[in-house]
């Protein structure tokens, strides 16, 4: 069985690749931050444009036709990017709601996070999950560790936690944070190449090097995992494909942040707006607790 990626896959990838770094470049992203995450709506239609949003819609109903793998390489340099806006609700909600395929609707899910806080920033639609819900009050806003993702709370009568497990959206926001793993690893790399520290480059310290590679081995690790997951759409291996890659975004900006030093620690540097990223993904629709739950349940069931 062969599970290299084919031609399309790879000229999809730099695709996606290749229109954030001309659309939301380092630049940009500080415009982002800016705007207290308001979302791009050029930029988004953009997206749309290009089928971001409808990789997994039929051709027939004007998507691409593609399926969970070639989004998850979407979503992953995404997350590389540190793109912001409510992504994975908007891809769940193409073919559904009128205009999120296309990118002229920014489609949010009030339990995007789990508790009683949404990710709606500015979005258009607000969708409640599961879908007997009663109406949402109007949502309050409230204080984001990210300030690229502006979050509500909306409480409901009768659902102290209404969480929907949708493994689609756990599967893509693991890829998000896969690619955020593997931006933090070459940001690490590159500067360690250019600081220098008694007369040589930093990364010729042992230290240094220790954390590098640590931080490759966690990218990688998750990668096998969210990219078989995509292959098998098994929950089971969802679950842990999400478990491994919050630990390989949250562990390698923080590995990130020691090998910049003190300077990793400003806000001009971009290294913390990963490590803030990664711990609000880390929330999203699959908790950590929860996927090892999954997990555990799998090892002792009789079917395993």
């Amino acid at each position: 069985m062969d599970f290299r990626l084919t031609d399309d896959q790879r000229a999809l990838r730099t695709g996606v690749r290749e229109l954030l770094a001309a659309r939301f470049g380092r630049d940009a992203l500080r415009a982002a931050v800016d705007r207290e995450g308001t979302v791009d709506r050029e930029l988004w239609r953009e997206l749309g444009e290009a089928g971001f949003f409808a990789l997994r819609l039929p051709e027939a109903a004007g998507g691409a036709g593609a399926g969970l793998v070639e989004s998850v390489l979407a979503f992953e340099e995404a997350g590389r990017a540190l793109l912001n806006g409510p992504l994975v609700a908007t891809h769940l909600a193409a073919g559904e709601v009128a205009g999120a395929a296309e990118g002229a609707q920014v489609v949010t899910c009030a339990t995007q996070l789990t508790g009683l806080v949404a990710h709606f920033g500015d979005a258009d639609v607000v969708r409640h999950l599961p879908g007997d819900l009663p109406a949402a009050p109007r949502p309050v806003r409230v204080r984001s560790m990210d300030p690229l993702t502006p979050l509500h709370r909306v409480a409901v009568a009768g659902h102290p936690d209404p969480v929907a497990v949708d493994p689609v959206a756990v599967l893509l926001t693991a890829a998000e944070q896969l690619g955020s793993a593997a931006r933090t690893t070459g940001m690490a790399v590159q500067y360690a190449k250019e600081r220098e520290q008694f007369g040589q480059p930093i990364g010729g310290f042992q230290a240094v090097k220790h954390l590098c590679a640590q931080m490759f081995v966690r990218t990688e690790v998750a990668r096998s995992a969210v990219y078989a997951a995509a292959v098998t759409e098994d929950f089971t291996e969802i679950a842990g494909a999400k478990l491994l890659a919050d630990e390989a975004a949250t562990g390698n900006a923080r590995d990130c942040l020691q090998v910049f030093g003190g300077m990793g620690f400003t806000w001009e540097a971009d290294v913390h707006l990963h490590l803030k990223r990664a711990w609000l993904r880390g929330r999203m629709w699959l908790r950590a607790a929860r996927a090892a739950e999954v997990q555990a349940e799998a090892l002792v069931s009789p079917s395993s």
